[in-house]
């Protein structure tokens, strides 16, 4: 076999794989769907086939998402279960608002630390800090 009909066999052989019946390749296609069976396919851990109640099935990567998706999952399903997990949600926001302040703490030590690190190789930043402040003030007025 020649290694074009061999590259044509497996392509043949994937998009059927791709269109093989009851196999659903969207999240939104399982919605109010029931999960009968999850089975671990043994090609990669953590890997598994969900079998639905209706006989369609799944085929799913391991459940492993980086911080931010999760931030952004805990966002979606709050309006649906945060009064399930009305303490986590509670614990969740205090660390959120933690995070946000240590950042915020973090930048001005990093700009104080850009400024007290440059005033004796810029001797013109402290008038122009003066300048930055003053205008400040003047605003306020």
């Amino acid at each position: 076999m020649s290694s074009e009909a061999k590259w044509e066999a497996n392509k043949k052989k994937v998009a059927f794989m791709r269109r093989f019946p009851g196999l659903i390749t969207r999240w939104d296609q399982i919605d109010q769907k029931t999960v009968e069976k999850v089975l671990s396919v043994p090609y990669k851990d953590g890997m598994a086939a969900l079998i639905f109640s209706d006989g369609r099935f799944a085929v799913v990567s391991p459940v492993d998402p980086e911080p931010l998706e999760i931030a952004a999952g805990l966002t979606v399903i709050r309006p649906f279960l945060e009064s399930k997990y009305l303490e986590a949600y509670k614990e969740y926001d205090q660390l959120v608002i933690n995070d946000q302040k240590a950042l915020r703490m973090a930048r001005l030590e990093k700009i104080i630390g850009a400024v007290q690190n440059n005033l004796n190789d810029i001797p013109e930043l402290k008038d122009r800090l003066r300048e930055l402040v003053a205008g400040w003030s003047s605003a306020k007025r």
